[in-house]
């Protein structure tokens, strides 16, 4: 296959990506920016599937050490301090969806095992904040819960089950709660409405409904969303498109088979690209101005992860087509 991006070009990103992590392991949005433990994880998986091992094993090494007593991490660091110290649901349980990936790629049982009791103790915590509804607040005590956040929640859940079962642990109350908020999402009145694409195309990833249901989706948001020639909108009514939300709909529409669709917008957001391989993280369309003036690492892994599933090209290529998953 044949992609809007060449296999150097690739590698370069991947090494801007590696001149950004802090000899902790760390991965923030950027040197001297800030990390948060999602996005953090996101990069980490961007390295696997670059072929970067040791770089994204010292990113999880990093959120093994960092891992509070409650099994989660403070939503924001920088320079390894705390900034903000609450509880963010789907930044806890996504490392769950990081170890996965890691494992199908590298099938490296040591890292496995070693990550395994983190795993273990976020998903626990992730668990015993679901509803009687079965969705999960972004934050414990704040009230929401948000269709983005419990889509990726579900997406680790299920990654979550899979790992128990790769280590012969059992988690059946995991797989419950996976089914739980999977009902839970298909009834929108019980999360808050908000204008962002990944509202549309979040409950996709990892493939949980049926290919008519994912089609009929697609469709809802497209006209919505996609700005031809350019990627897709972040929020409505903005016309600011953004790159990491258009290759996360990219992996939406590879694993719906929309393949065509899929390697157009990977190309469409590649005005986004720097020389060094980095990543702008969006644009503002009709005034032609990059905004925020920043580029990231999340984003830059996000384009990586893209084409590393059009192409099939590691063994965790198929993670958001929900291959091996439960």
């Amino acid at each position: 296959m044949s992609l809007p991006v060449t296999p150097a070009q690739l590698e370069r990103t991947a090494d801007w990506i590696v001149a950004q992590q802090e000899p902790s392991g760390a991965l923030p949005w950027h040197t001297g920016g800030h990390l948060d433990p999602w996005d953090h994880v996101q990069a980490a998986m961007g390295l696997s599937a670059a072929g970067r091992i040791v770089e994204a094993e010292r990113a999880y090494d990093w959120s093994r050490e960092h891992q509070r007593a409650d099994g989660a991490w403070a939503a924001k660091y920088r320079d390894g301090v705390v900034e903000e110290d609450h509880l963010d649901t789907n930044f806890t349980a996504y490392v769950a969806t990081g170890v996965w990936h890691h494992w199908r790629v590298t099938g490296d049982r040591t890292f496995l095992e070693r990550l395994w009791p983190t795993v273990d103790a976020a998903i626990g915590a992730v668990v015993a904040l679901q509803r009687a509804d079965g969705t999960i607040e972004w934050t414990p005590g704040e009230g929401s819960a948000l269709v983005a956040g419990n889509a990726s929640i579900h997406l680790s859940l299920r990654c979550a089950v899979a790992l128990a079962d790769a280590v012969g642990q059992a988690r059946p109350g995991w797989r419950s709660a996976a089914d739980r908020l999977g009902v839970a999402l298909r009834d929108e009145s019980l999360f808050v409405d908000k204008p962002h694409s990944m509202d549309w195309y979040y409950p996709l990833l990892g493939a949980p409904l049926s290919a008519d249901a994912g089609e009929r989706r697609l469709k809802q948001g497209w006209d919505t969303f996609v700005v031809d020639g350019w990627g897709i909108r972040c929020v409505t009514p903005n016309l600011w498109v953004t790159g990491a939300e258009t290759c996360e709909l990219v992996l939406a529409l590879d694993a719906y088979g929309r393949t065509d669709d899929a390697l157009t917008q990977l190309s469409a957001m590649q005005h986004l690209r720097d020389e060094d391989g980095s990543y702008w993280t969006g644009l503002v369309v009709a005034d032609q101005v990059r905004w925020p003036i920043e580029q990231t690492t999340w984003t830059a892994a996000t384009v990586i992860l893209a084409a590393d599933a059009l192409t099939r090209g590691t063994g965790g290529n198929g993670l958001f087509r929900g291959e091996d998953l439960p």
